[in-house]
């Protein structure tokens, strides 16, 4: 973090990392001389943009934790590097490589948007003006401490620009509960000021703002401002050019994403990388070994049988739902011979005998380095079909058994049915007269298989504090490493603690 006064020259070099955003070339400015028009700022807002497609955040270093925190995914390849075992069976250290890379990549971002607001407010222009364009960053801001909060709880919180190095190393941790506060105060002011609509969904909009204070208000269990927000966003959808797309295969098909209406926010890759900038690893993490693909897809090299969902997942779920389908591979091509999974070991002793997960790699789009490296997948973070979900749960626990909840998850199931163009019985609409109890069950498991693999599943795993019951004998990935009283936080990385001892101490049990 002692870096972040240069943030502006860091931010400005990233800019390749998001492929809808576009700018002029600039030189190398320094941050005292740079802000000179709102086109300044939004070009700093843009740099945020571009740390998050980083390998180091999105790329791979928090979204490969996030998938293999939950009880979807577990490590194919036993011989792939320790940091990544370490979070797949709840063994985790301060110095695990996946931490101190995205840690400091979260702050790179914080800063880009702490600068952006703080060169806005010095051209003294009028809110009407400015504020549209600051509350991206604003916005920007509250995802990722919305991210560090939920993995790490108590953590520095930084507004403003850190431009000295000595007070730096002072910084203490701020608690969780104030830190969540602050996110709601920014995704507020984003709400208040963001635009409804925008030429691209890897910008934020008021939609977005108002999801995002939806999923925060639910994950602090404040169930009835949960739903107010997901249902100011329901009840606009057509101002927000908002709906869920037709065939749920679309959703993760690159050469498809950019023209539809389902993501509220997504970081976009471009299918080229220079260096680790821009360059999207989850196709080649999630892909299989020695499989010369199918379905009249590209070769586009194997995969590396990292995060591999467990057999478990594959029997648990329903083989009628479409979506099933779609987010699993169960076959692969090997010396032009398609096989079932079961082959999948004899082809290569670092597979496992198991679907693998089809979202990243089926319809990469432009693949800029083999093995579904560098792809044009865009990650939505937030879709529509989730603001549905949040309503339906929010609104289960303030009026339990009503027609209108029901209704939030019957639209998403009945996209579910619509198998490419045929509609199909399943899964069939839910009736009136489920308990309270059973409704939030049904309403988890929803969020499990229609966001399978989308990186949700840990943080509902954490909100409902399910880790016993998921990661026990009877859950779908049985870690007997997992420590209630330990594992629903990561360890602060210890580079940090040795830059800054005023963050001591660590999380419990690390």
């Amino acid at each position: 973090m002692k870096n972040m006064k240069y943030i502006v020259l860091m931010t400005l070099l990233s800019l390749v990392g998001c492929s809808t955003l576009e700018e002029e070339p600039i030189g190398i400015l320094s941050p005292e001389g740079f802000f000179k028009s709102p086109q300044d700022v939004q070009t700093v807002i843009n740099g945020t943009y571009g740390n998050m497609a980083k390998e180091a955040f999105w790329g791979r270093k928090l979204s490969l934790p996030l998938m293999l925190r939950s009880d979807m995914a577990s490590i194919g390849d036993r011989g792939t590097p320790a940091r990544r075992i370490e979070h797949d069976i709840f063994s985790v250290t301060d110095d695990n490589g996946m931490i101190t890379a995205f840690w400091p990549t979260s702050y790179q971002i914080i800063a880009g948007a702490n600068e952006a607001i703080a060169g806005a407010e010095s051209l003294n222009l009028t809110d009407q003006a400015i504020n549209p364009i600051i509350a991206q960053a604003y916005f920007v801001r509250a995802y990722t401490y919305f991210h560090l909060v939920q993995l790490f709880g108590d953590i520095p919180y930084l507004d403003a620009p850190v431009t000295n190095i000595a007070e730096a190393t002072l910084i203490s941790k701020t608690p969780q509960s104030e830190v969540y506060i602050n996110i709601i105060s920014d995704l507020e002011f984003a709400k208040q000021w963001l635009p409804n609509t925008q030429p691209t969904r890897a910008l934020p909009s008021k939609a977005t703002a108002a999801a995002y204070l939806a999923s925060v208000h639910l994950t602090l269990a404040d169930f009835p401002k949960a739903y107010t927000e997901a249902k100011f966003v329901i009840d606009n959808e057509g101002l927000f050019d908002l709906d869920l797309v037709e065939d749920f295969q679309d959703l993760f098909d690159a050469t498809k994403q950019n023209s539809q209406k389902e993501s509220l926010f997504s970081i976009d890759f471009n299918g080229f990388s220079d260096g680790d900038t821009g360059r999207d690893y989850q196709g080649a993490l999630t892909g299989i070994r020695q499989n010369q693909r199918t379905d009249g897809r590209l070769d586009i090299g194997e995969g590396w049988s990292v995060a591999v969902p467990t057999i478990n997942v594959y029997n648990a779920w329903d083989g009628r739902d479409y979506r099933k389908r779609v987010s699993l591979d169960t076959i692969g091509v090997f010396g032009g011979v398609v096989q079932p999974f079961s082959f999948f070991p004899t082809a290569s002793p670092l597979n496992v005998a198991s679907a693998y997960i089809a979202k990243y790699s089926r319809f990469p789009g432009t693949v800029s380095l083999g093995n579904a490296r560098g792809t044009e997948t865009n990650y939505a973070q937030m879709r529509y079909a989730e603001v549905l979900l949040i309503a339906a749960e929010a609104l289960n626990e303030v009026t339990p058994g009503s027609a209108e909840a029901n209704s939030y998850v019957n639209r998403v199931r009945a996209r579910a049915r619509n198998r490419a163009g045929v509609l199909t019985n399943f899964p069939e609409d839910i009736t009136l007269g489920i308990n309270q109890t059973d409704f939030r069950n049904l309403v988890l498991e929803e969020r499990k298989w229609e966001l399978a693999f989308e990186f949700k599943r840990w943080y509902d795993i954490k909100r409902r504090q399910l880790g016993p019951e998921v990661f026990g004998p009877n859950g779908l990935e049985n870690q007997t490493n997992f420590d209630p009283s330990r594992d629903y936080l990561l360890p602060l990385p210890f580079d940090e603690l040795l830059r800054n001892p005023n963050l001591l101490p660590n999380n419990p049990g690390y």
